[in-house]
């Protein structure tokens, strides 16, 4: 049965056809008939017990640099559409939140994917929170002093911004390292967030591993192993993925957390997984897919669909 499919997502022209997520999830829809919408999280908007969106008819194409053609723009009322999928990119702020806050207007009749209200609730620093025994030494504060005896407890750690994304802000501080304070001084200075810190695991120069599930189900594994010189190994700062097989601990790891994920609707997640231990819980919009599919052949967009037809069907 052919649906009307909705992306919200950052701009089409810069996706990364020979990596980006969403693209290949667009792909699939196409190839299974679907008809396709794209709109910028600016184009949505409430009016009058409406939810819309400005945007424009999408048909998608792996071909370089004419990878997309756009339809006449047009207004719609997403409550006419069958699927509507979040894929924008963070920062997670009052912007996506408000997004979350008017998709959940038309779920679930409208299936919004991932579930928005979950989203909104479950941002994937914090969500990692509720398994401690699977998760390093953690904490989050916005008070120096805690931050200082977290890591005279831990020795060398790394701080990040809370709700930061893509690598961006991360930084590793040895035991003596001088510059707590002043890193402290300048999330602080511009931002509101609390911060967040974990010991560092030197198992990350071996990688960071990223986990998919669908619905979740375990559908396979990337590593991304961090450029010489560096301790974040996301692929937007230089990651470089290689093929990966699962571990036990993987494998536990999702076991547990994966009843939570599909209950709440969350129907593509990515996890990070360094050595032995869970680091976050990607549900805003999550990468992988297509390292997944050249390094084992496993179509994830296709098990994403099937996952999205069981749940229409419900």
């Amino acid at each position: 049965m052919a649906l009307k499919v909705a992306f919200q997502m950052d701009p089409i022209e810069r996706v990364n056809i020979d990596a980006d997520s969403t693209f290949r999830i667009a792909e699939e829809a196409q190839a299974r008939g679907h008809e396709l919408f794209c709109y910028p999280p600016e184009g949505l908007a409430f009016q009058e017990g409406r939810v819309t969106a400005r945007g424009w008819p999408l048909v998608v194409r792996r071909v370089r640099g004419d990878h997309y053609t756009l339809g006449p723009g047009a207004e719609v009322d997403l409550a006419g559409f069958d699927v509507v999928w979040l894929r924008q990119d963070p920062p997670f702020d009052m912007q996506y939140i408000t997004t979350t806050h008017l998709l959940d207007m038309i779920h679930p009749k409208t299936l919004v994917v991932n579930d928005p209200f979950w989203v909104r609730n479950y941002p994937e620093k914090l969500l990692v929170l509720r398994f401690p025994d699977l998760t390093p030494p953690t904490a989050v504060a916005r008070d120096l002093d805690t931050l200082r005896r977290f890591r005279d407890r831990h020795g060398d750690v790394i701080l990040k911004p809370l709700y930061g994304n893509g690598g961006a802000g991360v930084f590793k501080l040895a035991h003596g390292d001088s510059n707590l304070s002043s890193l402290f001084e300048l999330f602080t200075g511009f931002s509101r967030e609390p911060l967040i810190v974990q010991k560092f695991l030197p198992a990350v120069a071996q990688g960071d591993k990223r986990v998919i599930l669908i619905d979740g189900e375990v559908a396979g594994a990337i590593n991304r192993v961090p450029q010489p010189g560096e301790t974040r190994s996301n692929m937007h700062v230089g990651g470089r993925p290689e093929k990966v097989a699962l571990t036990g601990r993987d494998r536990e790891i999702c076991a547990r957390i994966g009843p939570l994920l599909r209950e709440k609707g969350q129907v593509f997640v990515g996890i990070d997984v360094i050595g032995d231990w869970l680091t976050e819980i990607n549900l805003t919009s999550p990468t992988g897919i297509q390292e997944l599919e050249r390094f084992d052949g496993t179509n994830s967009a296709a098990l994403i669909w099937d996952a999205i037809a069981r749940r229409r069907a419900m």
